[in-house]
């Protein structure tokens, strides 16, 4: 399924049900009091954060919904239903934008709920228009009709870690050897085309797309994907360790980053010199150290053809994601 991060759909929430006009029937009369209820609620157009990336697609197909109307009073008093609520599931880290109102609302929590529209409310029975001068009411309202308009949703992807680099850094083999994501991967640039999350011991990795020169200007995937990095709790930087000059791979990307802006640059980098398979060990031990000394950053190395090196990696990696 191909990855989608913004989607435009109609929602509407429910009408209230009708208040309505009855008597309670007794022995002496045919009519008695007034016994007519009110009518229910109409339902409510409710956001709720779910851990999907995918979630977004359910919405290239269907773009209309709606929340169910209030049912209608009763007799003897009784009140109608009120409608069922209508759920727009979304991915943690969507901003919804109702273009009416040009208010914005943001879902960034698991099973936060965010009301977009509420239903409307239901109308008055007979039996609320009874006084000591009007003892039989033919008086009776109509429930309040629903809200809803034009709804932009757009995904800015939450993680605890977010792995950048160049094209071709490694960062999807990365992924997919620490989590249980299935990223595509393949010796040429630009595999990745999509943002792709992997569960790593109840952390989020999210591995973003490879940045090259012009990105933040839109070149390339460009801002499509800067975007994502916005949300993202730690940048795991991948230079790739057969780089021939790994500084200047570093530089190209943190060009990009700064920017861009939105603060990016200020978070906390890691940098992870990955394909460690690729080179001798005194080179990598030599690029690590050119990487510490010249970025002051922490440098981690790893290789996803190495089970050692993956293991004191993920260990490595574990104990970082677990400090607040």
């Amino acid at each position: 399924m191909a990855f989608v991060d913004e989607a435009k759909i109609y929602a509407r929430s429910g009408k209230g049900g009708d208040g309505v006009i009855r008597w309670l029937r007794t022995k002496e009369s045919a009519r008695g009091g007034p016994s007519g209820g009110d009518g229910g609620r109409g339902g409510d157009v409710v956001l709720i954060g779910v851990r999907d990336l995918s979630a977004l697609a359910y919405y290239r197909h269907k773009k209309k919904f709606h929340a169910e109307n209030g049912e209608a009073g009763k007799g003897e008093l009784k009140h109608g239903a009120n409608g069922e609520d209508i759920l727009l599931k979304v991915p943690i880290g969507t901003l919804a934008h109702v273009l009416e109102t040009d208010k914005e609302y943001e879902i960034t929590k698991e099973g936060e709920r965010i009301v977009l529209f509420r239903g409307g409310n239901g109308g008055l029975g007979n039996a609320r228009f009874k006084s000591s001068t009007n003892q039989n009411p033919f008086q009776q309202t109509v429930g309040k009709e629903g809200r809803g308009g034009d709804i932009e949703l757009i995904l800015k992807i939450i993680a605890d870690a977010g792995l950048i680099g160049l094209p071709n850094a490694g960062k999807s083999s990365l992924l997919n050897a620490i989590t249980r994501a299935k990223s595509k991967t393949g010796a040429y640039p630009f595999t990745t085309l999509g943002p792709n999350l992997g569960d790593f011991y109840g952390h989020i990795i999210a591995d973003i797309p490879g940045l090259i020169e012009g990105a933040s200007s839109g070149r390339g995937l460009g801002i499509k994907f800067l975007k994502h990095i916005e949300r993202t709790g730690i940048l795991m930087h991948l230079v790739s360790a057969d780089q021939d000059d790994p500084i200047a791979a570093y530089k190209e990307v943190r060009k990009e980053i700064e920017l861009f802006g939105h603060e990016i640059s200020k978070k906390r980098e890691i940098i992870v010199l990955s394909k460690t398979d690729l080179v001798s060990s005194q080179e990598r031990e030599t690029k690590i150290q050119l990487l510490s000394r010249e970025t002051d950053k922490e440098v981690l190395s790893v290789s996803t053809e190495d089970q050692v090196a993956l293991k004191e990696f993920s260990n490595h990696l574990s104990k970082i994601l677990r400090k607040p």
